[in-house]
């Protein structure tokens, strides 16, 4: 807790996102940090104002949610966009999620797409059950697996899987 706080007080806008993350979930309660949703999005949006993707993501959560915040969906879609805009794949996933439950099934697969081809297998299943619903092709869920695979497969190396069987073995 020092060191996210040493982090804070020197404006690291991801140490602010963090420390926002463990009040959002009563996180080291036992440090004094309990449950506090405002304080919460008071630290995301400062996050945000220093240039957090996932502080943007966390403030659209909230939004969404109505969670320390009146719930408004279209300000949850403005924050999900800065931040998929920046890359963050939950963000991307989730304003996919938000077309396809509205109806705007292009749209959300063009999110969902983007997404599955950052490896995020949520958006292929989602993509998956918009073909069984009749709201998407077999071909554009066989192009979001694919890119989906793909994008595993270029995450995977020789050096990372080596680290992780010397992880198992207790090297």
């Amino acid at each position: 807790m020092a060191m996210i706080q040493a982090r804070v007080e020197k404006k690291d806008p991801d140490a602010i996102d963090i420390l926002g993350e463990y009040y959002c979930h009563g996180k080291l309660g036992q440090l004094g940090l309990q449950k506090d949703m405002r304080k919460a999005i008071q630290l995301w949006e400062e996050a945000a104002e220093l240039g957090s993707v996932r502080a943007l993501s966390n403030l659209g959560d909230s939004y969404f949610k109505g969670d320390g915040v009146q719930q408004d969906m279209k300000r949850a879609v403005q924050f999900w966009t800065k931040a998929a805009m920046q890359g963050d794949v939950l963000a991307r996933n989730n304003l996919g999620a938000i077309e396809n439950r509205f109806g705007f099934s292009d749209r959300a697969l063009k999110h969902l797409l983007i997404s599955a081809k950052m490896g995020f297998e949520v958006s292929v299943d989602l993509i998956k059950t918009m073909m069984l619903e009749g709201n998407a092709t077999k071909e554009q869920y066989n192009q979001a697996l694919k890119g989906y695979q793909d994008a595993v497969e270029e995450m995977n190396s020789h050096d990372r899987d080596e680290a992780k069987r010397e992880v198992k073995l207790g090297y």
